[in-house]
């Protein structure tokens, strides 16, 4: 028995359960991990292992950043929607180039860039939660 494979099946079934908000969250922590995969590539000594390590994780991390500029709903979302696009674009475009020139300049910004979201992102989520508690509980107390 493959030992991935309950780490597999969890994944699957949180992303299938997972709310609209809680899956742009693992997005970014997804991109995230995949950034910090890539500059730990930085440190092998084999030029094959540096470039497959820093090849294949950047190509992941741009992957989930262009699923997320384009699940955007531009419609709806107008501005803020144009904004992220915009952003999200930036970032593919550092990446490509940090992945052309092997730089980790450009994977550092973009990390840090997703930190900050990320954070807000659950930051956002949190109190978002709260709120709905809050709410809960006071339904709760005016129905007794």
């Amino acid at each position: 028995m493959q030992r991935s494979q309950p780490w597999n099946s969890y994944k699957k079934i949180a992303t299938q359960t997972a709310s609209p908000g809680h899956l742009v969250l693992m997005l970014y922590d997804g991109a995230i991990r995949f950034l910090e995969k890539s500059l730990a590539g930085f440190q092998h000594d084999d030029p094959l292992e540096f470039g497959t390590a820093v090849n294949n994780n950047l190509q992941r991390a741009q992957a989930i950043i262009s699923e997320m500029n384009h699940s955007l709903n531009m419609e709806e979302g107008g501005e803020v929607s144009a904004n992220f696009r915009r952003l999200y674009h930036y970032m593919e475009t550092r990446l490509q180039e940090a992945n052309i020139r092997k730089d980790k300049g450009p994977i550092e910004e973009i990390l840090s860039r997703l930190v900050v979201l990320r954070d807000s992102w659950a930051e956002m989520l949190k109190q978002k939660n709260g709120q709905e508690n809050a709410g809960a509980t006071l339904s709760l107390s005016a129905a007794a």
